[in-house]
């Protein structure tokens, strides 16, 4: 098989990366296995006859440019992103291929719009960061949402959330986040990120049937507040998650993710839904499925297939709904996700 199949996967014995690759396989990809943990990366080649691993250290250059060597893209699974982003989009833009992340920490996105959008447009190459459950599932809903508008006064995406069992990657970003905080909170409101200490009230969301409604914790913040307003003009974007989740991912006692079917996902069910508003004009998009690092897979790699074969609608770095036609994407992954979208009267 050629090398235009071959896709590098950093952080592909993680467990987001294990669903990456075993994706990639189903789709006819072959997955580059890649990682800096040689004894890790050993052992899951064992349970992968056929493919190769490659051991690269971020702190070398020269030995992540030989782990890319013959792949057509790459995708991140690793975090911290904070740490493993600009590394890989280095050697990435040095290689000519497309990078793709599944990062849901809200300073590395940002960091990744701001120091290589200029670089990665002028190389003509493609860069999607937050290609995953947080960050890109919610910008697409949102993109789709607002159809035909060019700009809304606000977007709301809650998470529904049965429960949120962390994995050992989450809780280390999340360390990594506080510290770059310094322990404050952030929200995006009036067009730009604003960090404070104000209490995260409670309120009530009115997901769609089955899950109803639900007590949420408002402006618990997530990735989409860089992805969205980097190429939609809503000056105010809110993300709420459900309180038992909120509570789960909090408690350092939560153990981390259990598989419970043959694809190894967890029970965790959720629900996405979106509300954007323009006046007194609201328009809404949900998606509900099963495993919010299960789900990150398949999206990530729909985005390097679209990419691949020139389903893309600009170069540099672009969030999902600027870079995909985002309701045809959320419809290609109608085998994973349960799709409520507004009429396409307005797309």
């Amino acid at each position: 098989m050629g090398s235009d199949r071959n896709v590098a996967v950093f952080g592909a014995y993680g467990h987001t990366g294990r669903f990456v690759v075993a994706e990639l396989r189903e789709r006819g990809y072959v997955p580059l296995l890649l990682g800096r943990d040689r004894d890790k990366l050993l052992a899951l080649a064992r349970t992968q006859p056929g493919l190769e691993a490659r051991q690269a250290s971020l702190d070398d250059p020269a030995s992540v440019d030989r782990a890319l060597n013959g792949a057509a893209a790459a995708i991140n699974c690793a975090g911290p992103f904070a740490t493993t982003a600009a590394p890989l989009i280095e050697a990435a833009l040095r290689a000519g291929i497309p990078y793709v992340d599944v990062a849901a920490e809200i300073e590395a996105n940002r960091d990744t719009f701001a120091h290589f959008a200029e670089r990665a447009h002028a190389a003509g190459t493609v860069v999607v960061p937050a290609m995953a459950f947080y960050g890109g599932l919610g910008d697409l809903l949102v993109t789709t949402a607002m159809g035909d508008w060019t700009a809304a006064d606000e977007a709301r995406i809650a998470y529904g959330l049965s429960s949120w069992h962390p994995t050992a990657g989450t809780r280390a970003a999340g360390v990594v986040s506080r510290q770059r905080r310094g322990g404050r909170l952030v929200r995006y409101t009036g067009g730009r990120l604003e960090y404070h200490d104000d209490a995260l009230p409670t309120l009530q969301w009115p997901f769609p049937t089955p899950l109803g409604p639900r007590a949420v914790i408002a402006e618990f913040t997530m990735a989409d507040v860089v992805t969205v307003p980097s190429h939609l003009a809503v000056p105010e974007v809110r993300t709420y998650m459900t309180v038992e989740a909120t509570r789960d991912v909090s408690a350092p006692d939560t153990p981390p993710p259990a598989a419970t079917d043959e694809r190894g996902r967890s029970a965790q069910t959720f629900v996405v839904d979106v509300l954007v508003r323009s006046g007194g004009t609201e328009r809404r998009a949900a998606a509900a499925g099963q495993d919010i690092y299960a789900i990150s897979a398949p999206l990530a790699v729909e985005a390097v297939d679209r990419i691949l074969t020139g389903r893309t609608r600009t170069t540099g770095v672009a969030a999902a709904g600027a870079i995909f036609d985002a309701r045809d994407f959320l419809r290609a992954l109608s085998s994973h996700l349960s799709l409520h979208l507004p009429l396409d009267t307005h797309s």
